[in-house]
């Protein structure tokens, strides 16, 4: 039997506006894959309790009050609405995760574009991180050479000024 293909809905640029720097990890909230998936929220939530020993602490994490406020300000307007219980994070590994418990044609094909998406993303850190050597390591050579312009031009100073002759004191002969 043949695989129907699920229509490529969701575009790189939407994914990478749903990913968050948070605890010093890239995460997406469970609201945003939800919508992603074409599932509820709490069916989402109820899926990964249901498996929570595919999802440790570094897979999966609730945010916090402060974490969650800090979010809405950013957005001005709550982006998951009267929730009751505060999102929950999913790390690359634990969008990955999510493969292995939502099991449908649209999952798989919403999977594949987060994990694509997440590779661009490391892809273009790597760049920018390996850009940034490159300028420092071009401020360290134009540092050693203004020292030694500098040193240059205190040569040419003393070439044009050379220095006095020491004066004879008068009426003292040794």
């Amino acid at each position: 039997m043949k695989s129907q293909k699920v229509p490529d809905i969701i575009v790189p640029e939407t994914i990478e506006k749903r990913i968050f720097l948070i605890r010093g990890h890239k995460v997406m909230l469970d609201v945003d894959l939800a919508q992603m998936y074409g599932v509820p929220t709490k069916s989402l939530n109820l899926a990964v309790k249901r498996n929570i020993l595919r999802f440790p602490e570094d897979f999966m994490f609730k945010l916090t009050q402060a974490e969650a406020q800090n979010l809405r300000f950013q957005f001005e307007t709550s982006s998951w609405g009267g929730r009751r219980y505060m999102p929950y994070a999913f790390t690359e590994q634990g969008v990955s995760m999510l493969s292995s418990v939502l099991n449908s044609q649209r999952a798989i094909q919403v999977n594949i574009a987060i994990m694509r998406t997440f590779v661009k993303i490391r892809q273009m850190l790597s760049a920018h991180k390996e850009l940034a050597g490159k300028i420092k390591e071009l401020e360290r050579q134009i540092q050693s050479h203004d020292h030694k312009i500098e040193a240059i031009f205190e040569a040419i100073h003393e070439l044009m000024n050379p220095p006095e002759k020491p004066r004879r004191a008068i009426g003292f002969r040794p």
